[in-house]
């Protein structure tokens, strides 16, 4: 005959288990609901490329996956520089002849604000923190410095001749400008907004990106048909190397560190250059008058804009080959991508 204790043992076994399977189950099903709520929140998401073109005063969208126009968007005289909000929402268009600065909702794509930003606004860029726009004025030879919430002027900061863009380091701590006809770089510490360091570089320098560890800085010189590699930390150039194809304008360094991508107006193409010994590795004809290039986050696609051709092309960074070619306004100039919410 069973003890009646080893019965009721295991019948609390047997009762506990029940419980923990039930726990579990719920548990599962929770977190699969979870899922499903982040999933379905993602669902509206979409990337969207912003194209500035020059001449037609406007920006095109084009959806990345299809590769298709979603909208065109007037703003001011003479669109150049453009950026996207770190949460994606807003993009930022600098318009050059209109002395001001258009801010879009990236999903509605209907201009919310205009503001002024100083004389000929270019190239811009956020600081990390997503508080501040720092505007490039070729014309005044200075940053306007913008704060993001209200868009006043926080401050101007005097830079070299014809700036052109400004990048942020991926560390915070920088803003660098490039200056095209005094041939330097100046570099601002974002805790002061003030010029620490003005570096000389070679003639006309245009497009930069700094490593993922903000330790260097690549720099495209488009009159010297020459990249060069700034060490941050000594504030100097450590190596400068022809690209071998005509005017240099922008530099794209992937996620790795390993490539540099280098679009060129002249010969109208882009290069694949080793980002140590800036050997060129490939070269991708892409037409005429490539300007200003943007590198998808999974870095599976490379986006450039080829002025003349009024298109936005795309390029497969895995077999650097061309695989779209989107029609955009007159004279497309600038480009950003957003990871609209």
């Amino acid at each position: 005959m069973a003890n009646p204790l080893d019965y009721r043992l295991a019948l609390e076994d047997a009762r506990r288990v029940a419980r923990e399977g039930a726990m579990r189950r719920s548990q599962l099903a929770s977190f699969i609901l979870l899922v499903l709520v982040l999933t379905s929140t993602r669902a509206g998401a979409e990337v969207r490329i912003f194209v500035t073109n020059e001449k037609s005063d406007d920006v095109t969208v084009v959806n990345a996956a299809t590769r298709s126009v979603v909208g065109t968007i007037k703003v001011g005289k003479r669109p150049r520089g453009v950026t996207v909000s770190h949460d994606g929402r807003l993009v930022y268009v600098s318009n050059s002849n209109s002395d001001s600065l258009s801010v879009i909702d990236a999903k509605t794509l209907e201009v919310v604000k205009t503001a002024p930003a100083g004389i000929d606004p270019e190239g811009l860029t956020l600081n990390k923190a997503g508080t501040a726009l720092y505007v490039v004025n070729e014309n005044e030879l200075s940053v306007t410095v913008l704060d993001v919430a209200t868009l006043a002027v926080r401050k101007k900061i005097p830079v070299g001749k014809e700036p052109e863009t400004a990048v942020a380091s991926p560390d915070g701590k920088w803003i660098a400008v490039s200056n095209e006809t005094s041939d330097d770089v100046h570099l601002i510490a974002t805790a002061s907004d003030t010029v620490v360091k003005q570096i000389p570089v070679p003639n006309n320098p245009r497009g930069m990106r700094f490593s993922a560890d903000s330790r260097k800085l690549f720099v495209a010189s488009e009159q010297a048909h020459t990249v060069s590699v700034i060490d941050v930390g000594e504030m100097k150039v450590v190596k400068s190397e022809p690209t071998g194809g005509g005017r240099p304008v922008d530099v794209v360094l992937t996620p790795d560190g390993l490539r540099l991508y280098v679009s060129h107006g002249q010969t109208g193409e882009v290069r694949v250059l080793d980002s140590t010994s800036l050997r060129v590795l490939a070269v991708i004809p892409t037409g005429p008058r490539t300007w200003w290039i943007a590198l998808s986050a999974d870095a599976r696609f490379l986006y450039a804009t080829v002025g003349r051709a009024n298109e936005l092309v795309v390029i497969d960074t895995s077999s650097n080959t061309v695989v779209a070619r989107v029609p955009c306004g007159t004279l497309p100039w600038g480009v950003a991508i957003a990871d609209t919410p």
